[in-house]
């Protein structure tokens, strides 16, 4: 959350903010379609909106990077827009069921259904491929992930490897129309347990 922000908070992107908005609404369509009350979810959908707006500069309500800083340490902010995020997957995830249900009977040996309720809904429960597969197809978002490997150095050194999640239908931020492939500038290290924000040098 704080990673996508923060690029267009620097970035004063507003077409990448108009392609998310409209990858959020088809994700509010999903779970209205999949039969989740809009209650459920309403309120953290606003808020991730709201955060959204705010780093866009020259507004009354626009934000400095300090105060996103803030934001995203304050939890009465951030399980929102967690929350949110949870949603959208579990969304992407269901609404692609053929494709995800493979590798959640290989992870849970349960339906696609039930692996969203127990393991993406809720709060507290660790994210790997699939979910971030989904949440980076849903949003329109690519997003690298580090990984550092010990077991494929002899010497007992450490490699570093990554894997790029790129969205699958090609709804690329600041796409131009060429064919080039885009540097994802979200970027996590991975971590036993939870994903770190990596900084290009």
């Amino acid at each position: 959350m704080f990673s996508y922000l923060e690029h267009i908070l620097e970035s004063q992107d507003q077409h990448e903010i108009d392609r998310v908005k409209e990858n959020v609404e088809k994700s509010r369509k999903a779970l209205q379609t999949l039969g989740y009350p809009e209650l459920t979810f309403e309120d953290f959908f606003s808020l991730f909106l709201e955060e959204l707006d705010c780093v866009i500069q020259g507004k009354e309500t626009s934000i400095s990077h300090e105060e996103l800083v803030l934001r995203s340490r304050d939890q009465s902010i951030s399980d929102y827009v967690v929350m949110f995020f949870r949603f959208v997957t579990s969304a992407a995830i269901q609404k692609r069921s053929e494709f995800f249900e493979p590798f959640i009977l290989g992870l849970s040996n349960t339906t696609v259904e039930q692996f969203c309720k127990s393991y993406v809904e809720p709060m507290g429960e660790e994210s790997d491929h699939v979910h971030i597969t989904a949440l980076s197809d849903a949003l329109g978002v690519p997003i690298r992930v580090v990984y550092l490997d010990r077991s494929s150095c002899d010497t007992g050194g450490v490699s570093v490897n990554h894997h790029d999640f790129m969205p699958v239908d090609g709804d690329l931020p600041n796409a131009s129309g060429s064919s080039e492939k885009k540097n994802p500038f979200i970027m996590l290290l991975y971590r036993p347990g939870h994903y770190d924000i990596l900084y290009p040098k």
